[in-house]
C-alpha cells in the first residue's frame, strides 16, 4: 500500500434530516426522522436528537414513536436531497478527479496528488460544504480506504481524524473487529468465540490459522485488521444489484408474518434505489435462506417495484422450502449494466 496515498471518506452528518432542518429552521434542536408515516414505514435516517432516543434509519416508524413520542417525521424529498447531493460533488471535483461516490451523502476522494496535507484539504472541503449548502460534514484521511472510512466515523458530528501512515500500526491494534469491512454481527460472534474482539487480537493469528478456520475471509481479515488495503478510488463503478436482507433471531413458520417483514424490506430496497441508483432496473429478486441453511431465490424480470410482484415471488420461494422454517429474507434488484445493452450496428 503506497505510504504517500491521501484518500478522504466524506460523509455526511444525517445528510437527509439535515436538509429537512435546513429548509425548515423551526425543527432545531428538535427530534426528526425522515421516513414514511404508516405503521408499516421504516425510517430512512434520523437527526442526532432522535437518535438520543435510540431512533435510527430502518428502524419501524412504530418503534420509533414508542421510544421517542415527540419525534417529528417528515416525508422523503428525493429531489432535495440529490440537489444537495450534486452541489456537494462539483465542491469535491474542484479538488480531484478521483471521486468515487457511495451513495448520494458519502464518497471517497482521491488527494494523492496534492501536496497539502490531507487534514488541511479535508478541512477546506468541509468548510465549503457548510458554507455552500448549509450543512456539516464530517471526514476520514488516511492512506487507504478501509482507514479512512472508519475514521469518518471517528468525530462525528461535523468533525474529522487523520491516520497518518506512521499511526496506522497503533490505530489498528485497538481497533475493534466489528469496525473493518465485512465483519456484521455473525462475524462479530465468531472471532469472539476465538477469543478476538480487537484487531490486535486478531493479528496474533497466522494467515495459515485464518485462513483454516474461516477460508478464504480468514485471508482477507489477516491484511484488513492490519491496515492492508489496496483498493483503488475509482469514479468508474457499475453495480450490477441492490438488496437488503434481515437475519431472524427466531426462524420464522408464519407466512403472514414474513410478509410483514418483507414489506418493511421491500420500502428500506425503495429509498436505496432512490437515494444511490442511476441505472436501470432489469429485475426484481427475493431470496430464503431456510432453517437447515439450504436457500433459494426466486426472480422476475421487470423495473417496477411493486408489492405484488414481491409477494408472488415470496410464494414461489416459500412454497420450494416444503415446510420449512425461515431464518433470513433477502430482497433486492438486478440492475442494467453495458454488457446488456444491444450493440448498435
Amino acid at each position: 500500500m503506497p505510504s504517500s496515498r491521501k484518500i478522504i471518506h466524506i460523509d455526511m452528518d444525517c445528510f437527509y434530516a439535515a436538509i429537512e432542518v435546513r429548509d425548515n429552521p423551526s425543527l432545531k434542536g428538535k427530534p426528526v426522522g425522515v421516513g414514511g408515516s404508516s405503521g408499516r414505514g421504516v425510517l430512512t435516517t434520523a437527526n442526532y436528537e432522535a437518535r438520543k432516543f435510540g431512533c435510527h434509519s430502518a428502524m419501524p416508524v412504530f418503534k420509533a414513536k414508542q421510544l421517542c413520542p415527540q419525534i417529528i417525521l417528515t416525508p422523503i424529498r428525493f429531489d432535495a436531497y440529490r440537489e444537495a447531493s450534486h452541489q456537494i460533488r462539483a465542491i469535491f471535483a474542484r479538488y480531484t478527479d478521483l471521486i468515487e461516490p457511495l451513495s448520494l451523502d458519502e464518497a471517497y476522494l482521491d488527494l494523492s496528488h496534492r501536496s497539502e496535507s490531507g487534514a488541511a484539504l479535508a478541512q477546506e472541503i468541509r468548510k465549503a460544504i457548510f458554507t455552500e449548502t448549509g450543512l456539516t460534514a464530517s471526514a476520514g484521511i488516511a492512506p487507504c480506504k478501509m482507514i479512512a472510512k472508519v475514521a469518518s466515523d471517528w468525530n462525528k458530528p461535523d468533525g474529522q481524524l487523520e491516520v497518518r501512515p506512521d499511526e496506522v500500526p497503533s490505530f489498528m491494534r485497538g481497533l475493534r473487529v466489528g469496525k473493518i469491512h465485512g465483519v456484521g454481527k455473525r462475524g462479530r460472534e465468531s472471532l469472539t468465540k476465538i477469543g478476538v474482539t480487537t484487531c490486535g487480537d486478531l493479528q496474533r493469528f497466522t494467515k495459515f490459522e485464518l485462513a483454516d478456520r474461516f477460508g478464504r475471509w480468514g485471508v482477507e481479515l489477516y491484511e484488513r485488521c492490519r491496515g492492508n488495503d489496496d483498493r483503488s478510488v475509482s469514479n468508474d463503478r457499475t453495480r450490477k444489484s441492490l438488496s437488503k436482507e434481515h437475519t431472524f433471531s427466531e426462524n420464522i413458520r408464519d407466512f403472514d408474518w414474513l410478509t410483514d417483514v418483507m414489506r418493511k424490506v421491500l420500502s428500506e430496497v425503495r429509498d436505496s434505489v432512490e437515494a444511490k441508483i442511476d441505472q436501470d432496473i432489469k429485475s426484481r429478486v427475493i431470496k430464503l435462506k431456510f432453517d437447515d441453511f439450504t436457500q433459494t431465490t426466486a426472480e422476475k424480470a421487470g423495473s417496477e417495484l411493486d408489492e405484488e410482484t414481491y409477494l408472488d415471488l415470496l410464494k414461489l420461494a416459500w412454497n420450494r422450502g416444503e415446510g420449512k422454517a425461515v431464518r433470513l429474507l433477502g430482497l433486492g434488484v438486478k440492475l442494467a449494466t453495458e454488457e446488456d445493452q444491444p450493440e448498435l450496428l
